[in-house]
This record gives structure tokens, sequence and C-alpha cells, in this order.
């Protein structure tokens, strides 16, 4: 039981597979052209948080390219230290990976710092809207064939966590969760394995 709880929080390995696109067709199309193509040295990511950054930061990392997250959470040090970064890969030609909650010069940067972000591709990734949540459920769900009741999802929308691998992950717990006890999965059982959580 503990192990199943725990698998909430253990997304499964992040790849553009596994990402749900939603509006973001261009700028999963120019992600995938910087990891493959030479000609792109420097892209700057930015959304609202469970937009998707991280899952997109550990494809990159994984990429062996450079990456810094949250730039607006570095302080000035950092800052002039992520200035310098990208001066070092301008010049030795290599490619840097950035996100960000907003533009590069919406969050109150350093001048010299938002400039040279602004110097490379800057792509806004957009946040799954509700509904685009809900299909991604389903499918995910159908794939796994699990029998499940949409009220289960709506339920998981409404009250948990909008984070669409923590969704995923809860499906997927509440679904070993049934085999291993032989119930049907419903929503008295989701609340049994949130409250088992807490």
């Amino acid at each position: 039981m503990e192990q199943l709880l725990l698998n909430i929080h253990f997304s499964s390995e992040k790849s553009l597979e596994n990402f749900v696109i939603g509006n973001n067709y261009e700028t999963i199309s120019t992600i995938k052209k910087f990891l493959n193509e030479t000609n792109i040295q420097f892209l700057y990511l930015w959304g609202v948080e469970g937009s998707g950054k991280s899952h997109l930061s550990e494809i990159v990392k994984k990429n062996n390219i450079l990456v810094i997250e949250d730039i607006e959470t570095k302080n000035n040090i950092a800052q002039i230290e992520a200035f310098n970064l990208f001066n070092d890969c301008k010049e030795k030609n290599k490619k840097l990976f950035i996100t960000g909650a907003n533009s590069p010069n919406n969050m109150g940067l350093r001048n010299d710092l938002a400039s040279r972000l602004s110097w490379g591709l800057v792509y806004q990734i957009k946040a799954l809207t509700d509904s685009e949540k809900k299909l991604a459920l389903l499918n995910h769900a159908r794939q796994k064939g699990m029998s499940l009741n949409i009220k289960v999802i709506e339920y998981c929308m409404r009250y948990l966590k909008r984070d669409l691998h923590y969704l995923i992950a809860t499906l997927d717990a509440l679904d070993n969760w049934s085999l291993k006890t032989k119930k049907l999965i419903t929503i008295p059982l989701l609340k049994k394995l949130l409250a088992e959580k807490d």
C-alpha cells in the first residue's frame, strides 16, 4: 500500500512522446529542431507553473544540453553567472535552454541578462485547458485498459493538484490498488487511497 501511494509522487520517464501537446504544436516542433539541428543555439521557454517546462527541461538535459530552469528565481549573483554562461555558450557554439515564468523583459531580471535571453528563440508554452487534461486522462486510462467512470476523472480534476503528471500518477496508483484489492475503480476507492496518503 505504501509503495502504491509513493507512486503518486513519481511519474514515468519524461519524453516528447508522452508530453501532451495541447495548443503548443509550434513550440514542440521548435524544441525538436533545437534538439536535432545545429543552427538553433539558444531557446528560452516561458509559461505558468504546471505548463510542462520541467518535463521539457528534463528531455533537453538528456540530450546533453545545458539547462537553466526558473530563471526568475535566481538572485543577482546567479543572474550574473547565467549571463556569463550565455556568453560562454555563444563563444563556444554550445546550446543553452532556459525556462522562466514570463517573457525575458517581464520578470525584473538584470537588463543585460534579459537582453541576452531575447537574442535567441523565445516561446511561450501554454498550459492545457481542463478539457485537454480530461481528454489526456481518459486516453491514459484507455491505453492502460482501465475500467472507470468519467466521474472519477472529474473528481480528480475538481479536488486534486492540477498538475497533469500528478493526476496521471494518481490514476496509476488507483489502478494498481484496484487490481491488488480486486475492487472496481470508484470515487469511494479514490477517496480511501487519498485518505491513506494523508
